[in-house]
């Protein structure tokens, strides 16, 4: 059975790429240097066998502003959702799926490339000399993870609290999150709103099209009465067909279809995760970059909580929006 090979080795591929992702958020939870120097040793390992061409692109999309990340998302987008069209579409609506559903992943997609587009355009909140005063003024300083009087080494300003200078785009950020190659643009105090949008947006616009291809795959199944059908084995024995007979006939029938559920399977699973986590720390009124620094300085505050209202409030209207309550 060629197509249970394939399930297997799909199987296989699923386990390592949960088991990669897993060391990778264990290491940088326990401490960023470690991550860092594990990352350093790969680097190290891949130059050995990679040609210097490939080394050079890597090297480009990871550590300078690049949109090599932002070309293969809206390739991505554009894949999932032409395979949803051509075929999934209209099947849907020949089985009277209701309609709302089935149309439901076009709305949301629209809107996650409109907060797509803002986050990779909007400044994330560069801490330059004619606002570095303002900047200053914003947080208050806790003398444990951010202190007074500390000079940016390579902006030569004064760093706020809260804010971190970034390599890739070569400026300090306030209220630094981290740097996504994804939208080639830092994630910060002007723009971490949107950047939480185009997350749960993007997690709902692979639940909804999972919800549908889901519910297509079971009409099929239900209609066919396949749950019920006898099949003849390769040995000659006739049996009642099960669900590994069900999923190899249903992969054999749509294999694009099947293989798209199985990505977007894994994209909730990930993207899903990485989505409540970035809200939590919004709700707690911390960042990416804080929540790493807390784990490894002794005594450094868990977030700077305002309550859950005054902490999203940070968020959606932040600091240039009321500054002058200030």
């Amino acid at each position: 059975m060629p197509s249970m090979e394939f399930l297997w080795l799909f199987i296989l591929y699923v386990f390592f790429l949960v088991l990669i992702v897993s060391i990778f958020c264990f290491l940088s939870g326990r401490s960023s240097s470690r991550l860092h120097h594990v990352l350093h040793r790969a680097e190290q390992v891949a130059s050995l066998v990679l040609p210097a061409w490939l080394q050079r692109c890597l090297g480009s999309c990871f550590h300078t502003r690049n949109r090599a990340f932002v070309m293969l998302h809206l390739i991505l987008d554009t894949l999932v959702f032409a395979e949803y069209t051509w075929e999934v579409l209209d099947y849907s609506l020949e089985l009277e799926i209701n309609w709302m559903l089935v149309f439901l992943p076009y709305i949301l997609i629209t809107l996650n490339l409109y907060c797509f587009y803002i986050c990779c355009t909007t400044d994330p909140g560069r801490v330059t000399r004619q606002n570095e005063s303002l900047c200053i003024q914003v947080y208050e300083y806790d003398d444990i993870m951010f202190h007074h009087n500390n000079k940016c080494p390579t902006c030569h300003l004064m760093k706020p609290a809260r804010s971190k200078h970034c390599g890739v785009c070569g400026s300090c950020i306030q209220r630094f999150d981290h740097h996504c190659v994804w939208v080639n643009n830092c994630i910060g105090a002007q723009n971490i709103r949107y950047f939480l949008l185009y997350l749960l947006s993007l997690t709902l616009t692979a639940v909804s099209l999972a919800a549908v291809i889901t519910v297509f795959l079971l009409q099929v199944v239900l209609l066919s009465h396949m749950m019920t059908a006898a099949y003849v084995d390769s040995e000659g024995h006739e049996d009642i067909a099960n669900l590994a007979y069900v999923i190899q006939h249903l992969f054999l029938t749509f294999p694009r279809i099947v293989f798209t559920l199985g990505f977007l399977f894994l994209l909730i699973l990930f993207l899903g995760g990485y989505t409540c986590f970035l809200w939590y720390l919004s709700i707690t009124n911390q960042t990416t970059n804080e929540w790493y620094k807390a784990r490894r300085i002794p005594g450094a505050p868990k977030g700077y909580s305002r309550g859950i209202l005054g902490n999203l409030k940070e968020i959606f209207q932040p600091y240039s929006c009321y500054k002058k309550e200030r």
